[in-house]
């Protein structure tokens, strides 16, 4: 493949992979680049207004260095933005969890990464959306949405996935929500719910196979609900994940759908992509089929 002439960079300060930053430049312009246009961001949501003038300026690869909150919002904007879909999307897996780049295929290695980004397969995956926003690895509510909003940046610098381990275990005892959930506009949950969790991919938050069947290129969400309460059910339940599938635990419950419908006794936080968000009542997930073009291995399964 031809090496992209115009290439963007929108790089967040605070996240390091390997070299650091002066050896993705040197990476990237020694491949071969007519111009680079470069932006660094002390905070994913600064990401937005850099990546809305990478797709103003018409750039052939928009190259994202960050964690899942960094592509998350780099990949809001390319959807939304008009031509925005047009443009290859890389990701640098420089964050804690990189999610959605473990899910492609694309190793927590920058000179892999880079090499993918220039030569690899350009594939269209699906994005989720939800309160306005896209997402492409998860959303979630309850015990999850809890989990990561105690998960903060100074905690998940310090301890990195361990952060998402101390602060779920603040939370197994959490009260559970009363939840009533439509799928495509059928009533399939109404009842005491501690996690309701919507996917784009399978793997989630601290490796666990949460859909097994998922994949992020067939034009659906999947969607679970875990009922578990206290530490014990919760042992289960990861336990039944870790080693087999997660609908054999009988604290979890899932199903695939284009639209979800989710409507809650009480307000509780929710989370895009391991971003914490405000607290909701309600809320709609639904999915855009084909909304990106993310680049992969070529000898990547979602690269078929």
């Amino acid at each position: 493949m031809q090496t992209p002439r115009k290439i963007a960079v929108v790089a967040h300060q605070r996240k390091t992979l390997d070299g650091g930053l002066d050896e993705l430049r040197r990476r990237i312009t020694g491949g071969g680049v007519d111009e680079l246009i470069w932006a660094e961001v002390p905070k994913s949501s600064k990401a937005p207004k850099q990546v809305r003038k990478a797709v103003a300026a018409g750039v052939d690869l928009l190259v994202v260095w960050g964690g899942d909150g960094m592509v998350q919002r780099s990949l809001d904007v390319v959807a939304q933005e008009k031509g925005g879909s047009k443009i290859p999307v890389a990701i640098i897996p420089a964050g804690t969890g990189n999610l959605l780049a473990t899910n492609l295929g694309i190793p927590h290695n920058l000179e892999k990464a880079v090499d993918i980004a220039l030569h690899g397969k350009r594939h269209r995956i699906d994005l989720g959306k939800l309160g306005g926003e896209y997402f492409g690895v998860m959303a979630g509510v309850g015990f999850d949405g809890a989990m990561i909003n105690d998960a903060d940046r100074k905690m998940k610098e310090r301890l990195g996935k361990l952060a998402y381990v101390w602060a779920g275990v603040r939370h197994v005892n959490g009260e559970a929500a009363t939840a009533r959930i439509l799928v495509d506009g059928v009533k399939w949950f109404d009842d005491e719910a501690s996690c309701v969790l919507i996917g784009n991919v399978g793997t989630i938050t601290g490796g666990i196979n949460a859909f097994d069947d998922a994949k992020p290129d067939d034009g659906w969400l999947d969607v679970g609900v875990a009922t578990a309460q206290g530490a014990m059910q919760w042992a289960r339940a990861l336990g039944t994940m870790a080693v087999g599938r997660s609908d054999r635990s009988p604290f979890v419950r899932t199903t695939r759908a284009r639209r979800i419908d989710v409507k809650l006794k009480s307000k509780m936080e929710y989370e895009l992509d391991g971003g914490a968000r405000t607290k909701t009542k309600s809320f709609t997930a639904s999915v855009s089929p084909g909304a990106v073009k993310i680049c992969v291995p070529r000898e990547s399964p979602e690269a078929a």
